[in-house]
């Protein structure tokens, strides 16, 4: 036997290819939720942008009025579904100053922590993959070892060119597990630092909004810090 990946492969038992391919739908999956989560971040920032530009000039006016009443469409990323639905609690709470405020307050909370949880989606497979990846190509070493003794206990023989040939592909199934976990884990990090930076972004708007609110209405500035 030679040691190529074709050859190992051929030599390999049912247990040990049962978990490669169980490695292989965990790389698919993770690879599929690294781009689709890299698509879904490019444009809801690109849309949270664009929506602060428009929105930070109306804002800046302090003209609360004419904010909530204007529509800048769907795509208004992340950060423009936060500040909207405190435009919406502005629009339909009464007349009571304190009230406006904590209204606003709790509409922005509410749809922040939504949106964390909505940029979050995805990352909980990758972390699972990264972590349980290298056990699951240890479980298929370890197995695979154990069949290289019993085989060698079969043949009555001993010595490392007796196994080595059985070792070999069993410590692949190792390396395929930590080929699946390492790209895993490395993307589950980059993208847990973005949505926590993200969630920084909205938390400062959100309280730049409220004071915003807390002036136009003339009072309960101490619910806006």
């Amino acid at each position: 036997m030679q040691f190529t990946l074709l050859d190992i492969w051929h030599h390999t038992g049912l247990f040990a290819r049962m978990i490669i391919f169980t490695l292989a739908i965990m790389s698919v999956a993770s690879l599929v939720v690294m781009a689709e989560r890299i698509i879904v971040f490019r444009k809801t920032r690109s849309d949270s942008r664009n929506f602060a530009a428009k929105m930070g000039a109306i804002l800046a006016k302090g003209d609360l009025t004419t904010a909530a009443n204007t529509n800048l469409g769907k795509d208004v990323g992340h950060l423009g579904r936060v500040i909207n639905s405190g435009l919406t609690a502005y629009r339909i709470t009464p007349g009571n100053k304190d009230l406006a405020v904590e209204s606003v307050a709790r509409a922005l909370e509410r749809q922040a922590q939504r949106e964390v949880q909505s940029l979050k989606r995805g990352l909980g497979l990758l972390a699972t993959v990264g972590s349980t990846a290298p056990f699951v190509g240890l479980l298929g070493t370890t197995m695979g070892i154990v069949n290289a003794f019993q085989l060698m206990a079969a043949a009555g023989s001993g010595g490392l060119a007796t196994i080595s040939a059985g070792i070999s592909e069993a410590l692949i199934t190792t390396a395929f597990g930590l080929l699946v976990a390492i790209p895993a884990v490395m993307a589950y990090n980059f993208l847990q630092g973005w949505v926590d930076a993200r969630s920084v972004d909205i938390s400062e708007s959100s309280n730049e909004f409220l004071d915003v609110v807390a002036r136009h209405v003339g009072g309960g500035s101490s619910h806006a810090a």
